[in-house]
């Protein structure tokens, strides 16, 4: 085996006298046998960190029924505990910040209606109710609400699939019944405390996403800058620049003038439009919720206060399917939005308050003079909206620390563009799964040396000065041991000591007499696992090499004695630490 240096006969000598037997001999604590659980409180530790690994319930210990009614009505509106310490100081950061965000907000939803394929009001629609909503659901001081640019275009291609957007009424019903259920599916994931589902969608994946929705989205708006009449509804670049160069007229849309129509019988609770809405509406819901929780963890960072994210996602829910009754189709966190909120100056919900106030205004008095908007004013504010979403920083950074994160980060970027979004959406998931299960079937392992004059034993690939234990072949397993991976990490450990056992032979050195396995990273094994082990015991038997185990956890040792593995082994052979294991092994080793 290359790396590590091989310790000298001095060395052989020092270690052996130092682990005889006599009054001074270093004490080896006996690795101990865990306490049994039962079924129930395996349960009752598995459910708690699974669903409530940040004890959300903390405040309501030890407090009167009546303080815990209290914190439990503040818990589902915030806005009733900040709301009462709000300060009139507070205002003025507020009142600039939701202004600001409302000058923004506005040109950008027209736009934004545009890419979804529906009339300009329902963007500012969907600037109205759901930051409203938000305001008293949500803990975020910083996020500001409304539609974006992602989701949009999202949302506008699968729909579009189903249903010509000039059939406006039954577009517009089937976008209601999507939002419905994207709101829907949020609640609950919030609710039953699944946000970890979106974790599965990687940072990498999502930078590719973005980046290429960034590309579409503009590509898109060539239509506006160009005033081409007729274009192509297909998303990739190869349809997009055909249209453009075939076809290169401003023409301005009337906006309906007043506030959110309710539109509860537009949505489809029954036919076969059902599960078309629900299957659009869960794939936006989920990109909704990645975006905003994604920047309200950003932001909370930066002012150093905590965003629970299953109460987000509740509260990104409520927003979405009391919207989707009031004329709304999908709205989430806008980073571009939130970015100038934050540098606004805001302090809390009140500027997404007073910015659907501005929209109200908006919708009431002056959408008549929005007719007179060139279409290039506002496909140019798209385009620089979204143009800070190719974050090509990201993607050189992405490249060098992980290869296999650039690969899904690209994967997701050119489906987006040479495809459609959900390809690339397809593709990004797709990819985090496979590399999720490449880590799983395929875990590291390494051989361990002694850094010299220490009792620490670590990689020799990271620390070549690291020396072998003659006659000992010490390896780690970096990973829990799965029926999915078991096989695989047999297979290895017997590879390692193959090639051990050839360099011993290749170099005249003792042969190995003892396979010491580092179990500190095996969080947890299953019986498969065992299995594994036990095969790996038997196929040592027949070598004469002995089998140490060093530092299995609770977890694993209770699984252990349960399947008699350790009686197997010999409790003579697990050991505290590698350290121990070789101080008590070397004066048995043959000569």
């Amino acid at each position: 085996m290359s790396g590590g240096r091989v310790a000298t006969e001095t060395d052989i000598d020092s270690v052996a006298s130092s682990r005889r037997h006599d009054e001074n001999a270093p004490y080896v604590h006996k690795v101990g046998m865990p306490p049994k659980q039962s079924l129930f409180q395996e349960f009752t530790y598995m459910f708690k960190e699974t669903f409530f690994h940040d004890d959300p319930l903390r405040p309501f210990k030890d407090q009167p029924r009546s303080q815990k009614l209290l914190l439990g009505i503040q818990a589902v509106f915030p806005i009733l505990d900040w709301g009462r310490r709000y300060k009139l100081h507070l205002l003025k950061g507020d009142l600039i910040a939701g202004l600001t965000i409302a000058s923004l907000c506005i040109p950008q939803d027209i736009g934004y209606a545009k890419l979804a394929n529906l009339d300009p009001q329902f963007g500012l629609y969907s600037s109205f109710v759901p930051p409203l909503i938000y305001a008293i659901m949500g803990s975020s001081r910083d996020i500001a609400i409304g539609p974006v640019a992602v989701v949009s275009l999202l949302l506008g291609s699968m729909v579009q699939n189903e249903i010509d957007p000039k059939h406006k009424t039954e577009y517009q019903r089937l976008m209601f019944t999507a939002t419905f259920f994207a709101g829907v599916t949020q609640f609950l994931l919030g609710f039953f405390r699944l946000g970890f589902l979106i974790d599965f969608l990687s940072h990498a994946a999502v930078v590719g996403f973005m980046a290429g929705a960034a590309i579409t989205i503009s590509l898109q708006q060539l239509k506006g800058l160009l005033g081409v009449k007729k274009f192509t509804k297909k998303t990739d670049i190869v349809s997009v620049m055909r249209s453009v160069w075939t076809n290169v007229h401003h023409g301005v849309n009337h906006i309906e003038r007043g506030i959110n129509p309710s539109s509860v019988h537009k949505i489809h609770f029954t036919g076969s439009y059902v599960a078309i809405g629900f299957r659009i509406g869960a794939i936006a819901g989920m990109i909704g919720l990645t975006e905003a929780v994604a920047i309200g963890r950003t932001f909370a960072a930066m002012k150093d206060y905590h965003l629970d994210g299953n109460k987000e996602m509740v509260a990104l829910g409520s927003m979405n399917i009391i919207g989707s009754m009031t004329s709304c189709y999908v709205a989430t966190g806008s980073f571009s939005r939130s970015a100038v909120n934050y540098m606004a100056g805001c302090n809390t919900a009140v500027s997404n308050i007073v910015m659907s106030i501005v929209v109200l205004l908006t919708l009431e008095l002056i959408t008549p003079l929005f007719k007179y908007t060139p279409n290039a004013i506002l496909a140019s504010i798209i385009i620089s909206a979204v143009v800070g979403l190719f974050d090509y920083e990201a993607m050189i950074l992405i490249w060098k620390i992980d290869k296999f994160d650039f690969v899904a980060c690209m994967g997701a970027f050119f489906g987006v563009v040479f495809a459609s979004v959900e390809i690339g959406l397809l593709i990004a998931v797709a990819i985090s799964f496979a590399k999720i299960l490449l880590q799983v079937t395929r875990p590291r392992t390494a051989v361990l040396g002694k850094i010299p004059r220490t009792t620490v034993y670590r990689n020799i690939q990271q620390y070549p000065e690291a020396t072998k234990v003659p006659g000992v072949l010490i390896v780690r397993v970096d990973s829990a041991i799965y029926f999915s991976n078991s096989n695989y990490i047999r297979e290895r450990i017997l590879r390692l000591l193959a090639d051990e056992e050839e360099e011993q032979k290749a170099n005249n050195r003792p042969r190995i007499q003892y396979l010491i396995v580092e179990m500190s990273p095996v969080t947890d094994i299953d019986t498969s696992g065992i299995h594994a082990l036990e095969d790996l015991y038997k196929n040592l038997q027949k070598r004469d090499v002995q089998l140490v185990l060093a530092n299995p956890g609770q977890i694993v040792l209770d699984k252990f004695h349960t399947s008699d593995f350790a009686n197997t082994v010999g409790d003579d052979k697990i050991f505290l630490t590698v350290a121990d294991a070789v101080m008590t092994l070397a004066p048995k080793m043959e000569p």
